[in-house]
């Protein structure tokens, strides 16, 4: 496994191509509403990363044909925008995507309300949240990937939800994809010592039923088995000598209640 140890220069270059992505989230969470088809969030999410001199980098990676993977109630990621899909008063819309900025990638993702939402969605939301937020707390030099991995699980798995296991978060930099893998539930392995320098993708991807998922036809949404609901939070985030500094998002860490 080789990780990456970024250098002062590409710091702040992820560093921005965060910010632009925080940007890019915030203005289009403002326009989400019922009736829109998953197709034309992707179009709108497409134009703000185009509009702040950024690549949509998911776009044709691997053959995937959108900027964004948008994925709605059980579908927990790499739902593949649709004319043919509408959001409806009530669904939860996940929405994960990742950006270059001079040479440099950041990646994140969010799951929204539309309209008027069951409570249990609300917490399911909130708990994916929060789980990252309890995750990141040893996101510090010294301590290894598995204890990111049990600090998320044991968060969410308290509130009665379930840990998807086929997915994983990753290294970042220049390649939206570097080591290390980021299991979101404890493994054998420890992981790799933390140190200074380390760019993490950190996505929790949570259910409201069983783990278990599968892949439909199309070879890239992934769906819950029992058909309940997922949510997916995602930051970019920088191990620092101290504290992790997360480049996708400048507000407030939610007080975590153990």
């Amino acid at each position: 496994m080789a990780v990456i140890i970024k250098s002062p220069t590409e710091i702040r270059r992820m560093r921005e191509a965060g910010r632009l992505l925080e940007e890019v989230y915030l203005e289009l969470a403002e326009k989400l509403a019922p009736g829109m088809t998953t197709a034309e969030i992707d179009r709108i999410g497409e134009e703000l990363i185009l509009k702040r001199g950024c690549i949509p980098s998911c776009k044709g990676y691997e053959g995937f044909p959108a900027a964004f993977c948008i994925s709605v109630n059980d579908e927990v990621v790499h739902g593949i925008p649709s004319e043919a899909r509408t959001i409806e008063d009530g669904d939860i819309v996940s929405l994960d995507t990742c950006l270059v900025w001079k040479g440099y990638q950041a990646d994140a993702a969010r799951t929204f309300p539309i309209g008027n939402v069951a409570e249990e969605d609300l917490d399911l939301i909130r708990t994916a949240r929060e789980s990252f937020f309890a995750g990141i707390r040893f996101a510090k030099p010294g301590y290894h990937i598995r204890d990111i991995s049990r600090a998320i699980q044991n968060y969410v798995e308290r509130r009665g939800y379930g840990v998807v296991r086929d997915l994983e978060g990753h290294g970042i930099g220049a390649d939206m994809h570097e080591d290390p893998e980021i299991p979101n539930y404890v493994t054998r392995r420890r992981g790799v010592t933390l140190k200074p320098g380390m760019t993490l993708a950190i996505e929790p991807m949570i259910t409201e039923g069983d783990w278990l998922v599968g892949w439909m036809d199309d070879g890239w949404t992934v769906v819950t088995l029992d058909g309940s609901n997922a949510a997916h939070y995602e930051n970019t985030v920088l191990i620092t000598e101290g504290e992790p500094e997360i480049f996708t998002y400048s507000g407030e860490a939610p007080v975590i209640q153990e």
